[in-house]
């Protein structure tokens, strides 16, 4: 008799959580329908711009990526870094190929050892920073791919008053795998609308890899990449830093693409744990906060527990069709189609998988390397074999 009671108190909590999860869903649908970015203002002079791209190892859309930066049409002066360290890495032949297949442009590769700390894209960008020549610079993850008015409209947005630096988000762009496919997912359906509905409400202060643009003056006043040398959050850590000199950083009304290119399970959850400690590491409540936007485990759970009654199951269907619904609208919003709706349910349970195990994991993955996380959010380089 006690176990039945316990039962259907611990089904009727949860059922309330699944049921303000739809809530959540639903609200997040209208947010994301509504999204705009700052509006830019173009200069008549447009600055000279050095765009960095710290690569390590050869994915299958690299080339396309790349060349999408190396190929735009900005009128000022345009510089492309990018940076690897090691002589032997795999991105080096289609860095050679993008410089071959372009004579006259500013496109240099920076083959280094002397980037340190241990965070290895901060590590490659800080061998890369003496190499910047132009007063504009553009940091960007290697498997980001843009517009060819991508820097332009960057610039436009850095000349809003006030703004001292500017960020993008993206969507996930899949290579046509199962794997690629549930990454893509977890990009469009997870992060970018629990990110709209964080600025939304305020509470969200986000600054992204995909681009972080700002003034050399800005970079320096923050104390340079060296600052970040030991950040998991880099990206966030950069944006939180100018936000302390009083400038804002600005969300431009650009979505680019990341291109997904996991091949196994065992890389996208290697990948997705990192990126949920990342969130975790930059914000620890707005990470427990997100449990509100997982539904579907919470009304499984409910509606087993209620002996799989009509309440339960029925808050199983409006966990999925809320999800439904925010994709369809996040689909329209970004103007593509998909053909990802049946693997909602998939993708929904993997997610709630890696958010609960969030809290626990302190050791993670990146490049080949692992690395024990502080809970300052800094890094610890392992040595093999180590835990």
């Amino acid at each position: 008799m006690a176990t039945g009671i316990v039962d259907f108190q611990v089904s009727a909590i949860v059922l309330v959580i699944a049921a303000l999860g739809c809530v959540y869903l639903l609200s997040a649908a209208v947010i994301v329908r509504r999204f705009k970015g700052v509006a830019g203002q173009h200069s008549r002079e447009p600055p000279g711009v050095t765009i960095l791209k710290p690569l390590s190892g050869l994915a299958p859309p690299l080339y396309d990526d790349l060349a999408s930066f190396c190929d735009q049409d900005y009128p000022g002066s345009l510089q492309v870094l990018l940076g690897v360290r090691d002589s032997a890495d795999g991105a080096i032949e289609v860095v050679h190929r993008l410089i071959r297949e372009r004579p006259g442009r500013e496109l240099e590769l920076v083959v280094h050892v002397s980037g340190s700390g241990p965070n290895p894209k901060i590590a490659n960008v800080i061998g890369m920073e003496h190499h910047i020549r132009h007063p504009v610079v553009i940091l960007a993850d290697a498997d980001i791919l843009v517009s060819r008015t991508y820097v332009r409209e960057i610039i436009a947005a850095l000349n809003r008053p006030g703004v001292g630096a500017v960020t993008c988000m993206y969507r996930g762009s899949s290579g046509g795998g199962i794997w690629t496919r549930l990454a893509s997912m977890g990009i469009d359906y997870h992060f970018l609308p629990n990110v709209l509905v964080g600025l939304e409400l305020g509470l969200a202060q986000p600054c992204f890899g995909s681009t972080i643009a700002l003034r050399r003056e800005t970079l320096d006043s923050v104390g340079g990449f060296q600052a970040f040398a030991a950040c998991l959050a880099d990206d966030y850590a950069v944006g939180r830093a100018v936000r302390a000199t009083g400038m804002k950083v600005g969300i431009s009304s650009l979505i680019l693409e990341h291109s997904c290119s996991e091949q196994s399970i065992a890389e996208l959850l290697s990948h997705e744990l990192r990126w949920a400690r990342t969130v975790r590491a930059a914000s620890p409540l707005g990470y427990a906060g997100l449990m509100i936007s997982h539904p579907l485990p919470f009304a499984i759970l409910g509606a087993t527990l209620s002996g799989l009654g009509l309440v339960g199951i029925g808050m199983v269907v409006a966990a999925i069709g809320c999800r439904l619904v925010l994709q369809w609208q996040v689909d329209h919003t970004l103007k593509i189609s998909s053909d990802r709706w049946w693997l909602a349910p998939v993708r929904d349970l993997m997610a709630f998988g890696v958010y609960v195990a969030g809290f626990f994991v302190n050791v993670v993955q990146w490049g080949g390397q692992r690395y024990r996380i502080r809970s300052d959010g800094t890094l610890i380089t392992l040595e093999e074999g180590t835990t």
